[in-house]
């Protein structure tokens, strides 16, 4: 009777967890379950200030090729008290619309302060920061810094994750020494286990050869 009632809770939790995802994805959780999470567009702190259509769970899905590259970057960071932390990973095309939508009310700026100061919100598509296609929802890009263990604290990047500014370009200059330090350490590991980055964000990265190359998807992340 104990082991059924055992085998019938292991069920209900991943029954109420999972989705049948598309072949080739995966839940990076159930390859790395070390990595640590937080989808920013599940929640109201991102460039929007409200939780972004597309977003139920906090549970991270790439392809399976990707989550298998992030393990190998994981299992060296952690030798060093470090992990990764994922802000966004695979993105449905039903969040980017959201994001189009939004970048066309030019009153609605009630993250302009934090997100983009310096920039006028009627600029976001001409300069590239809202575009109605993304690689992430193609699965294979992800968004992500690294943490401290012994602290549990990000690393000091010298912006906050999606700033839309030059100051989020990998190369910057004007940030301090550690800052440059820890944006070149993430994007080392990264170019080390097959990810390209991304020249306007030092966050950002995407799986070299992907599986999914010219296919966006749409299911939710739940």
């Amino acid at each position: 009777m104990k082991r059924l009632l055992i085998l019938w809770f292991l069920i209900s939790i991943i029954s109420s967890r999972a989705q049948e995802l598309p072949q080739g994805f995966v839940y990076l959780s159930d390859v790395d379950y070390s990595i640590k999470s937080e989808l920013r567009y599940l929640s109201n702190n991102n460039f929007i200030g409200k939780p972004i259509d597309g977003y139920l769970k906090n549970c991270v899905i790439l392809t399976r090729e990707t989550a298998l590259a992030l393990h190998k970057v994981q299992q060296k960071l952690l030798k060093n008290g470090m992990s990764l932390k994922i802000f966004d990973a695979y993105r449905p095309q039903q969040a980017v619309n959201h994001f189009v939508r939004w970048a066309k009310v030019l009153s609605d700026t009630l993250m302009k302060k934090k997100y983009y100061p310096n920039v006028p919100k009627s600029e976001l598509f001409k300069r590239g920061y809202i575009a109605s296609k993304s690689g992430h929802t193609r699965g294979s890009t992800v968004d992500l810094t690294i943490v401290n263990l012994k602290t549990g604290k990000a690393l000091d990047m010298g912006s906050i994750y999606d700033f839309f500014g030059i100051v989020s370009h990998p190369f910057y200059k004007d940030i301090s020494k550690k800052s440059k330090h820890n944006r070149m350490l993430l994007r080392n590991i990264m170019l080390a286990h097959n990810f390209k980055p991304y020249e306007n964000e030092w966050w950002h990265f995407t799986l070299k050869n992907e599986p999914f190359p010219k296919k966006y998807f749409n299911f939710p992340v739940k």
